[in-house]
């Protein structure tokens, strides 16, 4: 493995910047729409790659099944989720998001379970699965106070959004890696491939919600080239050097870095639950990924 010098930085520019994204999406809507922070995230992270993939001369594919299957991936890992998360953060707070997006893992084995068929489930990501249904409950607080409905809401979709990570992950490693092409372009088609959607619905939504302040432009400005572009090129680049494993463990940093960044710049309150449940989503996403083992490996694994 290279120096850790040479990855470190980038990766943990990446947990920060994925970690703000919740603070930005927050931000954002003071002067948009979900949709429209959507939609203008996508497109500034899409410019922002084709920039950088002008800049690396790397052209793109001009496979139309590979774009096909470039525009399904983004509909499931750009164009819903981002839709979804600024919709749910109308309901409940940036912190409460950025934890619940930890349970991405635990999607990730489900959907590729349940639709894909390729992939042996052992007992620790059944353990962590259980474990991570118990930590959303936990976190939502509804066993211990009444909460609003509103807040159910809120995490339900978040749920949903989360679920459509599960589902691209597994589509993409299917569909879209086995072509050979490098990451970064495959992430440029990609981002591409969701300002399309985004394109082709704008005439049917509103985008606008509020006058621009200083404050929204650069939240979305950052969410946009650096949270949406910009951090997949990081992130490639931590694969690329350290692994795909050592790259994962960006789950762990971004729910902790939006709980502070929630609290100290939008003082945003937090439940002694929510720290609890927060905790056990992070420890299912540890058990999924097999980052720790409670139970010993079996041969009849599913």
């Amino acid at each position: 493995m290279p120096r850790v010098s040479l990855w470190l930085p980038g990766f943990i520019a990446l947990g920060i910047v994925w970690g703000l994204s919740f603070l930005f999406i927050s931000l954002s809507l003071t002067s948009l729409t979900p949709y429209g922070v959507a939609a203008v995230r996508t497109l500034l992270g899409a410019g922002a790659l084709l920039a950088w993939s002008g800049i690396r001369r790397m052209p793109l594919s001009g496979s139309v099944k590979l774009w096909g299957a470039s525009l399904v991936f983004a509909l499931f890992v750009n164009v819903i989720p981002a839709y979804l998360f600024a919709l749910a953060e109308t309901y409940v707070s940036s912190a409460l998001a950025g934890v619940l997006n930890a349970t991405t893992p635990m999607m990730t084995v489900i959907m590729t379970f349940l639709f894909f068929r390729d992939q042996r489930v052992s007992g620790n990501m059944v353990l962590g699965i259980v474990i991570g249904f118990i930590g959303i409950v936990v976190l939502s607080g509804t066993i211990f106070e009444p909460q609003p409905s509103n807040a159910v809401l809120g995490i339900g979709i978040l749920l949903i959004a989360t679920a459509c990570y599960g589902f691209a992950f597994p589509f993409a490693r299917r569909y879209l890696t086995p072509s050979g092409l490098p990451a970064s372009t495959l992430a440029t088609m990609q981002l591409t491939s969701g300002a399309m959607w985004f394109l082709l619905g704008a005439p049917f939504f509103t985008l606008q919600s509020g006058a621009w302040t200083i404050q929204s432009v650069l939240a979305i400005a950052a969410l946009g080239m650096l949270g949406t572009g910009f951090a997949y090129i990081w992130n490639f680049r931590t694969i690329q050097l350290a692994g795909p494993a050592v790259a994962s463990t960006v789950t762990y940093i971004t729910p902790v870095v939006a709980v502070i960044a929630g609290v100290v710049f939008i003082h945003e309150s937090i439940h002694w639950y929510q720290v609890v449940g927060g905790g056990t989503v992070i420890l299912s996403a540890a058990l999924v990924q097999e980052r720790i083992r409670l139970m010993r490996p079996r041969k009849d694994s599913i």
